[in-house]
């Protein structure tokens, strides 16, 4: 009795699957990158992403990236470690001495000096950016920051005869 399914034929009879939206994103993502790196024109790259967005299979997706190589590894910036050990070189190197390579103890003074006194600069100025957050002018003024002049107390313009009503006065009882 022959086999019941031929191994040969399933491997080509085998339900292909469906792509999906990330999928297709991902392969266009690849393909730009293809682009940009100069791998692909810009007209090849349209026409292989326009295929990537149509493709309906994994199957698909596939020869469209086949024949790139794959994507450099992604540099990532060294980070507050390795800036802080070559600054500390830096100033090392700065400090020592063409002929011994000690540290001269004036130099390093020197150093320290002009440290503290950024350090001072730098907590000065956020001090005062810090305190002027609230008022918007400085100053604890009723004012609403606007400066007061005794000019501002009277104006001629006040001043008028007909201002005198009788139900100006309290008389009414009205409190």
């Amino acid at each position: 009795m022959p086999p019941l399914i031929d191994p040969d034929s399933a491997g080509r009879s085998a339900p292909r699957v469906r792509a999906s939206d990330a999928d297709r994103l991902a392969t266009v993502e690849r393909l730009q990158d293809a682009v940009a790196r100069g791998l692909l024109t810009p007209d090849e790259g349209s026409e292989r992403m326009a295929d990537a967005f149509a493709a309906v299979h994994l199957t698909d997706l596939a020869p469209l990236t086949d024949d790139l190589p794959p994507a450099p590894p992604e540099r990532t910036p060294p980070g507050w470690r390795a800036l802080g050990t070559l600054a500390v070189e830096q100033v090392r190197a700065s400090l020592a001495t063409a002929t011994t390579g000690r540290l001269r103890p004036a130099r390093v003074a020197v150093v320290l000096l002009v440290t503290a006194l950024f350090l001072v600069l730098v907590g000065a100025l956020s001090g005062v950016a810090l305190s002027d957050s609230g008022g918007g002018g400085g100053g604890g003024d009723s004012h609403g920051g606007w400066e007061h002049h005794p000019w501002d107390d009277h104006h001629p313009w006040d001043d008028h005869p007909w201002d005198d009503h009788p139900w100006d006065d309290d008389e009414w009882g009205d409190d």
